[in-house]
């Protein structure tokens, strides 16, 4: 292989990527309208699989007249389909939506790590220490419940005078031991102030 190949392009590969990015972004402009503002949002680990498969068709499509920007747009196409047909089973079959996603588990609560959950999620207490410091948390007590929610990411109630609304937390795998997790740091908190 030549160096110069490494730098070098000609206009007919100028024209052939620009109107390539330009038919694939109408495209994918196109399919998002029909399907939905879902299309690419990480809410499961779908989604996110979703974006990524995108992202590596845009990419070859784009960059390659190897496949075709027809060929790339029917391969986005059938992705938007399947995506819209596992949405649609997520929501009218709910014994399949438990095999389809992930569900949310507990890390954290009242100051306290669930040791089994973090192991199960292949996380260490510096993992769930970092996401504390990145949403301003200074002492553990502060923490309601750190979840590990079903694309991924870590979501951080802080402790506050509100009474939890318990609905919030029903599709959170554990979510009886944040409830009993609650119940004794209540009665920790009683027995100090008495």
């Amino acid at each position: 292989m030549k160096w110069e190949n490494w730098f070098s392009i000609d206009w007919q590969q100028v024209v052939g990527i620009s109107l390539s990015a330009v038919g694939f972004y109408i495209g994918l402009m196109m399919f998002t309208r029909l399907m939905g503002l879902r299309s690419f949002s990480k809410l499961s680990s779908h989604d996110f699989a979703m974006t990524v498969a995108i992202g590596s068709i845009l990419a070859s499509t784009v960059l390659s007249d190897t496949p075709s920007l027809l060929q790339g747009l029917c391969a986005v196409g059938a992705l938007f389909v399947i995506q819209g047909l596992v949405s649609i089973i997520r929501r009218k079959i709910k014994p399949l939506k438990a095999l389809i996603d992930n569900q949310p588990i507990i890390l954290m609560a009242h100051g306290e790590y669930f040791w089994d959950n973090l192991k199960e999620a292949n996380l260490s207490t510096s993992d769930v220490q970092q996401v504390l410091r990145k949403n301003s948390i200074k002492s553990k007590s502060e923490v309601f419940v750190v979840i590990m929610e079903t694309t991924g990411d870590m979501s951080v109630i802080k402790n506050n005078d509100v009474t939890p609304d318990w609905s919030l937390f029903n599709d959170i795998r554990d979510s009886d031991l944040l409830i009993d997790a609650t119940k004794n740091s209540m009665k920790k908190d009683t027995l100090n102030n008495a």
